[in-house]
């Protein structure tokens, strides 16, 4: 064990991952299991995208692509940002990467030096702050509650920030809670941050699923910051593996040059297929998987604020509730546990947030249909009363 790195001390295991392994054991033996921990959407890749994918493979276009990504891909999500959020972008700053966790590793990779700091929201996606341990950096949470929509604020920013500070990591709408930051505070940030002398990185990957606004891009404000998207939330494609980033001009070269050593480019066969996601005819089906999303979140989330779970925000987006518990119980890990093994339903204890009272709250994931939130709210609620 003494030749493990030092940095494995401090990147935790992924928490909901061992619930989930429980989960299926159960199901295994018989037992129904209502699932709301995993964030993975529960419909399948539209059929358009995987029929662009087998025509790819049965004409063999399966070599290397260059490592930015096809330049047709490149284009269409230029095009994407053009037509769906009326922004104008170089195709050339794209990146196409193996899932956003691989744009996450470019971006800290060469934007991180050793010990310099990357401010983060907490509670938030945990494998942000393992990234900026992956490469010496120091995460530095930042606790952010319901007065703020569980976002940071320019002010908070201008609070937290340290002489080794090097960037700040956003992330609209969030995981685990599911909110905005508004245009007006997006603006505000970037101002403070360019300020400071930070880079302001934005996790886009829940972009498309909004429901009570038209949503948006931090691109729309700034070139000079990165952006973070993925194939696999709103597209659908979570096994396909493949994401995208958009980088400052002038971080483009060593992005590509990095990129070249580390896997030299992203999955070939998803990358043709990803071009077939952007056509009317796809658009329309995401469109309905978002009009289903946005129906199941209006009643998970009145059903979990009657059974005594606090959710003092309403999420504008993603399809997460993150529901403070301290009413009901005094561990959210006991809970979870408890909850899966006498009920049934699986979901996830804040313990994989962060350090910000992780304890007082779950994440429910509605990538489950309306039924079987109906029969998961019902099972809480028998829960609950025994």
């Amino acid at each position: 064990m003494t030749g493990i790195a030092r940095r494995m001390q401090r990147i935790a295991p992924f928490y909901v991952m061992d619930l989930l392994a429980q989960a299926r054991r159960m199901e295994a033996e018989g037992r129904s299991i209502i699932h709301m921990e995993i964030g993975e959407p529960d419909f399948d890749t539209p059929p358009p995208v995987v029929a662009a994918g087998q025509a790819a493979l049965a004409t063999g276009e399966i070599h290397y692509t260059p490592a930015k990504g096809l330049a047709a891909l490149q284009q269409a999500i230029a095009g994407h940002y053009r037509d769906r959020y009326a922004t104008d972008l170089d195709p050339q700053r794209v990146v196409v990467t193996p899932g956003s966790s691989g744009a996450l590793q470019l971006i800290m990779s060469v934007l991180v030096n050793p010990g310099e700091s990357v401010l983060l929201a907490d509670p938030g996606y945990p494998c942000n702050r393992h990234f900026v341990e992956l490469v010496d950096g120091v995460p530095v949470p930042v606790a952010v509650g319901p007065e703020t929509a569980y976002q940071l604020t320019a002010r908070l920013v201008e609070e937290a920030w340290r002489d080794d500070t090097k960037a700040v990591l956003l992330a609209s709408p969030s995981n685990p809670t599911g909110t905005l930051i508004s245009d007006d505070e997006m603006r505000k940030l970037h101002a403070t941050v360019e300020r400071l002398g930070g880079v302001l990185i934005v996790d886009e990957i829940y972009q498309g699923l909004v429901y009570d606004e038209v949503g948006g891009t931090a691109l729309r404000f700034a070139d000079n910051l990165f952006v973070i998207n993925s194939f696999s939330k709103f597209f659908g494609m979570t096994g396909w593996r493949l994401g995208w980033l958009v980088a400052p001009e002038t971080f483009i070269d060593p992005i590509d040059r990095l990129a070249q050593n580390i896997f030299l480019s992203a999955p070939t066969l998803s990358q043709h297929a990803a071009l077939g996601a952007f056509t009317p005819q796809v658009m329309e089906i995401l469109e309905r998987r978002r009009q289903a999303f946005q129906a199941r979140r209006d009643f998970l989330l009145p059903s979990l604020r009657e059974l005594g779970f606090s959710i003092p925000v309403t999420p504008q987006g993603a399809f997460y509730l993150y529901a403070g518990c301290s009413e009901l119980c005094d561990d959210s890990k006991v809970f979870a546990q408890e909850l899966l093994q006498k009920a049934g339903v699986a979901v996830t204890p804040g313990l994989d947030f962060g350090f910000n009272r992780p304890q007082s709250h779950l994440r429910f994931a509605y990538t489950t249909d309306l039924e079987r939130l109906r029969e998961g709210v019902e099972r809480i609620s028998a829960f609950l009363a025994s």
